[in-house]
């Protein structure tokens, strides 16, 4: 490459990101409404969403203000994918697992004993819902979709699957709550915020649950047994207003598309993951809180006992038009590529 090319290329450079400059300057300033029902102290708010904010508003030059609306201020905790479809907030964080059978697809991503690490499991499941988002969820513009890995915490013991039997469980999403109907449990549906209150009066003797959360919500305060497992995962999506989203001008636009990525996804649930299992720790220091270490017989118990939900998301996947045994292949091989599989 002779001097005056790369003096060429150089000042076409310059032009270039002068340009950008002027154009971010350039954009009406916008508000990004973005609506979750974590409380504002929750980890996840202090790990995933207040740093994807400043990160956007940085990237925006200003442009882009991003202002939350935490605790239900704008609707209940199942309400928040089709508050953002109608624009009622512009951003809303959601748990599909809420609306049991809507979102067959993401489901997926509950299976018990699945993924074995939040990070890795978030960054596969972003990758392998690329392909089914934009018809499982037409009605907004995917940003991202990640998880938590959570386990059973209860009034007593639980040790082995057949013990759930009669009990009354507050399950963390649709999955395991037809995980523990098989069981012979009856479900407490209520969302996170509701849940103490339930455990608290009775209601409900056990929840599925991650472990900082546990202390975050104040549950730590009823339940005092914990099983020290992957059980579960409960998966997670930001949507955007599509309308919203359409608005923006195209450097705006380039700002949301770097921070709707599968980046960030695996950012999120690592640092919200490492947050959460910080709890278990955390319990075992307080005091007057059990971690019952479950010998592998009573693992393979629950494993074995989980088996049929795998049958029945395979045959869920098959009626909305997939080849379900394939699909759930895939996501086993993004799992395997993240380390995150739970062999």
């Amino acid at each position: 490459m002779n001097r005056s090319f790369r003096i060429a290329r150089i000042a076409a450079a310059v032009i270039l990101a002068a340009g950008t400059t002027h154009a971010m300057a350039q954009d009406k300033p916008v508000e990004l409404r973005f609506a979750h029902w974590l409380p504002p102290t929750h980890p996840l708010a202090k790990t995933g969403f207040e740093p994807w904010a400043k990160s956007v508003e940085a990237a925006s030059k200003g442009s882009i203000k991003v202002v939350f609306f935490p605790a239900q201020q704008l609707g209940k905790a199942p309400d928040h994918y089709d508050m953002a479809r109608d624009g009622i907030a512009d951003m809303t964080w959601i748990n599909p697992g809420y609306q049991a059978g809507r979102f067959p697809m993401i489901s997926a991503g509950e299976l018990p004993f699945l993924m074995s690490k939040p990070g890795g499991g978030s960054a596969a499941l972003d990758a392998w819902y690329a392909k089914y988002e934009e018809a499982e969820m037409k009605d907004v513009r995917m940003c991202l979709s990640h998880v938590h890995i959570g386990t059973m915490h209860s009034k007593k013991p639980i040790l082995d699957p057949a013990e759930v039997k009669g009990m009354k469980i507050r399950p963390s999403n649709g999955t395991i709550q037809a995980f523990m109907t098989l069981l012979g449990a009856t479900n407490v549906q209520v969302s996170a915020p509701e849940s103490r209150d339930a455990l608290e009066k009775g209601v409900a003797d056990a929840i599925t649950f991650p472990w900082h959360s546990i202390i975050t919500f104040g549950i730590d305060k009823v339940v005092k047994h914990h099983n020290d497992q992957r059980l579960y995962a409960s998966t997670f999506n930001w949507v955007m207003n599509k309308s919203w989203y359409d608005k923006l001008g195209p450097a705006q636009k380039k700002v949301i598309d770097d921070h709707c990525n599968n980046e960030w996804a695996g950012k999120v649930g690592a640092a919200w993951g490492d947050d959460e299992d910080s709890g278990q720790q955390k319990l075992e220091a307080k005091g007057g809180h059990t971690i019952h270490k479950l010998t592998p017989a009573q693992h393979k118990a629950w494993r074995d006992a989980a088996q049929p939900l795998y049958t029945s998301w395979i045959e869920a996947a098959g009626k909305a038009g997939h080849d379900g045994k394939a699909a759930l292949e895939a996501l086993r091989a993004e799992l395997k590529k993240q380390g995150a599989l739970n062999e």
